[in-house]
């Protein structure tokens, strides 16, 4: 595995508990989200739209 790939995978590693970081915070501040469910398909679809923006910049 080169360089390259192990700093793309630190970085989505990093950007995922920044997003579910996020998602928690605005869980505790406002309790109108408290919904596990919501908090959840919310932190699911940052996830995956960080994982397509990564897969995108990389042309595969």
């Amino acid at each position: 595995m080169s360089a390259l790939a192990l700093l793309v995978v630190l970085l989505l590693a990093l950007v995922s508990l920044l997003i579910a970081g996020n998602v928690t915070y605005a869980v505790h501040r406002h309790p109108s989200l408290n919904g596990p469910i919501a908090a959840g398909l919310a932190t699911l679809a940052t996830l995956a739209a960080a994982s397509a923006l990564a897969l995108s910049a990389s042309g595969r």
